[in-house]
Parts: structure tokens; C-alpha cells; sequence
């Protein structure tokens, strides 16, 4: 027998587990049981668009009866016939919105076939009662699923369901009656279908007919900004800083997107409220807006995008790429309006949103023209633009680091250069790339070599007369790797400067990794030594202190003057101090006390 004679086994069926799918369900495709309610809207829902689809004129309502222990959700909708049931129910996957064409299919909320499963996350049975609109001469069909697995299907009495729709009723599940109780499923319809285009009702309250406000017609811009806020504050619960409506037809988007009133953290991702086709999707949206503009939530409705199998989020694809790139380019316009047209508004909006415009302005060239004049920076001049500096300077230092600036700084204002901390996120990268929108400005970075460069030196003879000091200081403080200059700058009531470099700080850090490392890390680390850095207190020789130290008797005494200098510099610069650092502060303080009690005990003693 030849390889093509062998018999082959009958296909198969898979069979299914409806508690294992069930536990699925619950467990990993939905977040909370909550859901069940949006699934029996959505399926009212579609049921009524696809009647609706065939008679325009047909009544399009939706009805919520709970009793604790029970739900009843009726529809006048496009209704079912006894095949429908057993094609579109009691199979898994199958969607009834699945049929025809594509194009139809968008006016649906579901495409998955699975919605009616979720109710068996809190239902103990499923009863569906449905009569055809398409097909009115076929009876009415009663469907029952229990949460085993099984089903039952029979023929009814036209009397006992006369008009065309479905009608769902659920019966709890141990434990789950808490989801049945009436003021909970009015608070979930009303959560969930708020935006419906449908007169949905749970029990005689309605859910819908409240339109958003960026659908209604307002008295003046006054008016609307004020009811776009107070929709902001009983959605999200915040009142917004500004509303800068979306209305993007060509990416089917409605909406507002506020900006927050607080500061965020750009690593905290956005929870945008997503509607579809009034539904709403979800209140936990991250990836709808480009990560640099977290400062803003959204409030939206769309009929474009493609929910995941569980209707929570968005599903990552083209569309909501263009989707993206749209709602960021709305947030540019606004920010480019404020510049032109709201100037305190801006002011305003930046106090508190300049690291996200920060962010924006270094990727888009456009934006940095807009916002330069804007933006703030902490210089040594003080809080100002770049725009406002580079009007003042034409070449603009930099430092990398809070601590490098916060050493240079004052000394570096009293010396004219110009001076922006780049410690902060975004700041250095802005500064460097300051010369492609105002070109002509020279951009360097500043290194502790740079600013004692621009120091002035001492009168050759006044720096002759202090050798002996300079060499009792230089001793001192060599054990720490300090070296130590004197020079003559400004201000004058500034008695010493601690000044270090990168390259400084990392031989430091090596240092004391290699003191604390076992013998085999002591030998790596004791292999990148670099002998050159040293850090450098410089002692300005215009500051009277300074003088007198410089002319104190005995190198004891002038060596614990130079050590309290040091500690000094190093506390001025807010720099973190090591052991050996701490010991000699401590030191310094204790002993010049030492020196001072024996006198004043003479003083008094007279």
C-alpha cells in the first residue's frame, strides 16, 4: 500500500469546556464583572442599528429591569430566528455582525461573538427570549444556556413575545448578586452608555439623552469652555487647567482633551475615556496620545477605532498610529494659538506643563521656534527663556548637572558668562540644539577647568608673598585630592569655590569603590585609575577672610583654617559629602573652636 492509500482518521470537532472558557473570561480577558452590563447594551444595541438598517423608522429602545437576584434586558431590535440561535448563540466566535460586508459592519459595537459568555461570569443561566424583524412570520425562540455547558431551544406562542426584539434574562450567580442590585446596574448602564445614540432606560430612569457638550450649541466661547470644564469635572473628577477640543472627521474622533492642573510624571501614562460609537470602551486608554504629551486627558468618542477581543483597549494598528499623530498635532495648534493669541494663558500652562513642552520641543524643530520665547530655564542670571539669555549673551554655557552648576553658578554670574543648569530632563539636549533655531549663539559645555580660566590672577607679587600659606594648604588638603589656587573674583563676599569635573568625581567614585572591593575588584577598578583629575578649591584673594587666613601664625592653626574653607566650599556647593570629607569638617569645626575657647576664658577672666 502506497503512502496515498492510507486510510485517514474522519476529521474531528473541538470540543469546548464552557466553565474552563468561562474562568477564562473572567480570570484573564475582562478586568471585573462590571462588563457584563456594557455586553448586554452592546448586544441591544446592535440588534437595534441592524433593524434600523432595514426600517429606519423602527422604534430603537433598550430596557433594564433588576431585582437583586435577577436582570432582564429587552430590545426592540432586529431579533432572531430559531437557526439564528443555534448558529449565532450556541456558537462560540460566531458574530452575527460577522455577516455581509465589511462597510456594514462598522456600524456595530461587537465583531467577536463572545460578548453573551461574559454574562455567565456572574449568571447562573442565560435566557434569551427573541422574535425576527427580519423574518416576521417565523415564532418567537426561547434559548436557555446553563453555565455547565448546555442549552436548550423551543418554539413559543407569538402571545407570549409578540413584537420583534430580544429580551435577555439573567439569573445570579452565588455570589454575585451584588452586580444585580439595582442601584449597581443603573450606575454601570449610565457608566457604560451614557453616549448611546438610543433611549436606553433601567427601570424608568434614563440612561441616555444627555448629549456631550461638545455636540451643543453654547451661548458664546465663555459658556462652552465653562460647560467643557464642568463635564471634565464630574467625568475625570478634576477641574482643567484648559479644554482643547478634538474634532478630527478624518480619523473619526470627537472630544476634549484637558490638561491636567497639577504636575505629572512623564512616565505616568495617561487614562483617556474612549467611547465607541457612544459605548464606552474604556477609562484606562494609554497609548491614544504620543508619550510627551502626558499633561493631558482625554474625553472622546470615535467610530474608527478597533477594540481588543475584550472591548478594554485599543488595538495597536495603523489607524491608531494616524490616530495619534492627529491628536498630537491638535495639542501643537493649541500650544501655537496660546503663544499668538493667550500669552498669560501660556504663562500659566508652562508653570506648571514646561517638562512635557520640553519634551516636544526636542523632537520637533517647529515647537522649539514656538515655545524658545517660553520656556523656562534656571540660569545663573536667574529663572529665564533661552530667547531672553542668548539676547544678553552669544555664547551660552551649560553644566550636565545640578552639582556642577550649583558650584559655578554665582561665580560664573559674577564673571558675566552665562550659565543654564542642564541637570534637569530635557534642558542640556534643548541648550545644544539652541543653535539650529538661533544660529549665531555658540553653545558650550562648562567644565570646572573653564570657569577658573576665566578667573582673574593674583598680582604676581601678593602670590609670591603667599607660598608659605599655600603650601601649608596644599599639604592639608592632599589627602583628599584636592588641589588649591588663589585667585581674585567676584563676589567678594564669596571667601572660597570647591570645583571638580566629571572626570574628577568618576576617579572619586572609583577611589572609594576600589577602598570597599573585595582583592580580584580592587584589581579591576586599581586598572582604570586615572592619575590626572584633581579637585580644586580656589580661594579668592578679594575676600577678607581669605586675607586673614592667609596671614595667620603657625601652619596648625592656618591648616585648620584651610580644612574649615574646604568644608565650607563643599557645603555651599550642596555637594554630598563623603567619610573622609565629614571627618575633616567635623575636625576642622572642633578644633577652631579649641583655639577660640582659650581666649574668650581670658577675656572674661579680666
Amino acid at each position: 500500500m502506497t503512502t496515498h492509500e492510507i486510510s485517514a482518521d474522519p476529521p474531528h470537532t473541538f470540543q469546548v469546556d464552557l466553565r474552563g472558557l468561562v474562568d477564562l473570561l473572567s480570570q484573564h480577558l475582562y478586568a471585573s464583572p462590571r462588563v457584563y452590563v456594557r455586553e448586554l447594551l452592546q448586544n441591544g444595541v446592535d440588534a437595534v442599528t441592524a433593524r434600523r438598517a432595514l426600517d429606519p423608522g423602527a422604534p430603537g429602545a433598550v430596557r433594564i429591569e433588576a431585582t437583586g437576584t435577577a436582570v432582564r434586558v429587552t430590545d426592540t431590535g432586529i431579533g432572531l430566528t430559531e437557526p439564528e440561535v443555534h448558529q449565532l448563540l450556541a456558537t462560540i466566535g460566531r458574530s452575527s455582525k460577522r455577516d455581509g460586508l465589511a462597510e456594514a459592519r462598522k456600524e456595530f459595537l461587537g465583531q467577536f461573538g463572545i460578548g453573551l459568555l461574559a454574562c455567565f461570569v456572574v449568571a447562573e443561566t442565560i435566557r434569551v427570549v427573541s422574535r425576527s424583524a427580519r423574518t416576521p412570520d417565523a415564532p418567537p425562540v426561547e434559548w436557555v444556556a446553563r453555565g455547565d455547558g448546555s442549552y436548550t431551544v423551543r418554539t413559543l406562542d407569538v402571545a407570549e413575545h409578540p413584537e420583534p426584539g430580544t429580551s435577555v434574562h439573567l439569573v445570579a450567580r452565588h455570589g454575585s448578586e451584588h452586580w444585580f442590585e439595582a442601584a449597581t446596574v443603573a450606575e454601570l448602564a449610565t457608566d457604560f452608555g451614557a453616549l448611546l445614540p438610543y433611549d436606553v432606560r433601567v427601570g424608568d430612569e434614563p440612561v441616555t439623552g444627555r448629549r456631550p457638550p461638545w455636540e451643543l450649541e453654547h451661548a458664546g466661547p465663555t459658556a462652552r469652555s465653562a460647560a467643557l470644564s464642568a463635564y471634565c469635572q464630574d467625568t475625570l473628577g478634576f477641574t482643567p487647567l484648559d479644554s482643547i477640543e478634538l474634532d478630527l472627521p478624518l480619523v473619526g474622533i470627537r472630544g476634549v482633551a484637558y490638561v491636567l492642573p497639577g504636575v505629572v510624571s512623564p512616565a505616568q501614562r495617561g487614562g483617556h475615556r474612549v467611547h465607541l460609537k457612544g459605548m464606552l470602551l474604556t477609562d484606562r486608554a494609554e497609548t491614544l496620545l504620543p508619550d510627551w504629551a502626558f499633561f493631558v486627558r482625554c474625553v472622546l468618542d470615535t467610530d474608527a477605532l478597533r477594540p481588543t477581543a475584550s472591548r478594554e483597549q485599543l488595538y495597536e494598528d495603523e489607524t491608531l498610529a494616524a490616530v495619534r499623530d492627529a491628536l498630537g498635532d491638535r495639542v501643537r495648534e493649541w500650544l501655537a494659538q496660546l503663544a499668538t493669541t493667550s500669552p498669560e494663558r501660556l504663562r500659566r500652562f508652562l508653570a506648571v506643563h514646561h517638562l512635557g513642552v520640553k519634551a516636544l520641543a526636542l523632537h520637533d524643530e517647529d515647537v522649539l521656534r514656538t515655545m524658545l520665547p517660553w520656556l523656562p530655564f534656571e540660569t545663573s542670571e536667574g529663572e529665564l527663556t533661552l530667547d531672553d539669555l542668548v539676547r544678553r549673551h552669544r555664547t551660552v554655557h551649560f553644566t550636565r548637572t545640578v552639582d556642577e552648576f550649583r558650584q559655578v553658578s554665582a561665580v560664573a554670574a559674577a564673571q558675566g558668562m552665562a550659565v543654564v543648569n542642564g541637570g534637569y530632563t530635557y534642558d542640556a539636549a534643548l541648550v545644544e540644539a539652541l543653535p539650529l533655531v538661533r544660529p549665531g549663539v555658540a553653545v558650550e559645555e562648562l567644565d570646572a577647568s573653564v570657569v577658573t580660566a576665566h578667573l582673574d590672577h593674583v598680582d604676581p607679587a601678593a602670590e609670591l608673598a603667599l607660598a608659605p600659606f599655600l603650601a601649608t594648604a596644599r599639604a592639608r588638603l592632599d589627602p583628599l585630592d584636592c588641589d588649591v589656587v588663589v585667585r581674585a573674583f567676584q563676589p567678594a563676599s564669596l571667601a572660597a569655590v570647591h570645583l571638580d569635573d566629571r572626570s574628577t568625581r568618576h576617579e572619586r567614585a572609583r577611589a572609594e569603590a576600589e577602598s570597599e572591593a573585595d582583592d580580584l575588584w580592587a584589581g579591576i577598578l586599581g586598572s582604570l585609575r586615572d592619575e590626572a583629575p584633581r579637585a580644586r578649591l580656589v580661594l579668592n584673594h578679594l575676600n577678607p577672610l581669605v586675607r586673614r587666613v592667609a596671614g595667620l601664625p603657625g601652619p596648625d592653626l592656618t591648616g585648620v583654617a584651610v580644612e574649615a574653607l574646604y568644608g565650607q566650599a563643599l557645603l555651599q556647593a550642596r555637594r554630598p559629602l563623603r567619610p573622609a570629607d565629614q571627618a575633616l569638617v567635623n575636625r576642622a569645626f572642633g578644633e577652631l573652636l579649641a583655639w577660640a575657647t582659650p581666649r574668650l576664658t581670658q577675656e572674661n577672666d579680666r
